[in-house]
């Protein structure tokens, strides 16, 4: 195989593919990048078997073939090169020259037919989002899906289709966070979980522009997301989704609106007194015309004054900092509405149109502050 392409290009492809190239795996071939020129398009891929992703490179090739390099010398050598034309060469026993001015590099490669390609999947029902908006909706969401590996489904997103409406869900036990999308077409039901780590590796990927496309196509076990010469194809989460609608409840005895900037800046604030690991509450005592805001720990107490709009009755209420500042950093909105019923239930943090719902447990502040 011979094949000579820009420096630019060839860095380009292998930093979306390394996504897909596993940290720890038992397979050597997995820790490679496959480069297939055989035949006449340059495809690098990579794949650890829950995640492949393959994408096309422009280039020369002057002599067809595969070839599979170890992933991390390979996106080394890659990344210190002259940004110049690079050509790479190899023989019938893998070894592989990778040059680019006066620079030279022999490594040895693996054959290409070890290598796991990516499943094949029947493109057939496809819906279509911007590359804006699926980027947007990951980092409005990613946050609250569950770290540890307990509950898989908490380990992913809920991908719902609806006619014209596409709503994404996590949850990791403590807080929900819902976002509604509207598509440009319509299209049949259809629920499936995707993996987080997917869709993390997805918004580093996606270029994010509001006019080009990308579009995925489901089937039972698979998820295909298509844009700019790339594809990734990712298994999905079995199993049956938390029924979330019965979660969420338009009751309230308490609704506050408040300017989102003053009071994520507050709660941002109140953290500096908190250790990591330091599970201490910010306590909100809402009142009419304004919001409390106190927070005590081991360093000190802190408290603040916010001015508000309430409506209802006045609230002595906890919760864990982090969770609010999570949902009002992906908030946009100039102000947020707060509802809430009283000390023990959910607070929900909701636009009037419906795009977005954010619930956030309260915590138990009285044996907290002890």
């Amino acid at each position: 195989m011979k094949l000579i392409c820009s420096k630019a290009n060839l860095l380009r492809g292998v930093n979306i593919v390394s996504k897909a190239v596993p940290t720890r795996t038992t397979m050597a071939i997995l820790e490679c990048i496959l480069i297939d020129a055989s035949t006449n398009d340059i495809k690098l891929m990579a794949n650890d078997m829950e995640l492949g992703i393959e994408t096309k490179i422009e280039g020369d090739i002057q002599e067809r073939g595969v070839i599979a390099l170890d992933a991390k010398i390979f996106s080394d050598i890659v990344r210190r090169l002259p940004d110049s034309d690079v050509t790479i060469e190899t023989d019938a026993s893998f070894k592989t020259v990778i040059s680019c001015e006066k620079a030279c590099f022999n490594i040895v490669g693996k054959s290409g037919d070890d290598f796991s390609y990516i499943p094949f999947i029947e493109k057939n029902d496809s819906i279509v989002i911007s590359q804006f908006t699926l980027k947007e909706v990951i980092r409005q969401t990613i946050f609250s899906i569950a770290d540890n590996d307990n509950n898989k489904l908490m380990a992913g997103e809920l991908f719902e289709i609806n006619e014209n409406q596409l709503k994404v869900v996590s949850l990791d036990g403590h807080r929900i966070s819902i976002r509604n999308i509207e598509l440009k077409n319509t299209y049949e039901h259809k629920k499936v979980v995707v993996p987080g780590k997917t869709l993390q590796e997805i918004s580093k990927i996606i270029p994010g522009n509001v006019d080009e496309d990308v579009i995925i196509y489901l089937t039972d076990n698979h998820i295909v997301f298509d844009f700019d010469n790339t594809t990734v194809v990712s298994r999905l989460i079995e199993g049956e989704y938390f029924k979330v609608d019965q979660m969420l409840s338009s009751d309230y005895e308490t609704k506050v609106k408040v300017s989102k900037r003053e009071l994520l800046d507050c709660i941002d604030r109140s953290t500096l007194l908190v250790k990591e690991g330091d599970k201490k509450p910010i306590i909100m005592n809402i009142s009419d015309g304004s919001m409390e805001v106190k927070i005590n720990s081991f360093i000190g107490s802190m408290n603040e004054e916010i001015d508000i709009e309430k409506e209802g009755k006045d609230i002595l209420i906890g919760f864990n900092p982090k969770f609010f500042i999570d949902a009002l950093r992906v908030i946009d909105e100039e102000e947020v509405s707060l509802y809430m019923v009283n000390p023990k239930a959910p607070c929900f943090i909701k636009d009037d149109e419906g795009k977005f719902i954010y619930l956030i447990l309260p915590v138990n502040f009285n044996t907290a502050a002890n």
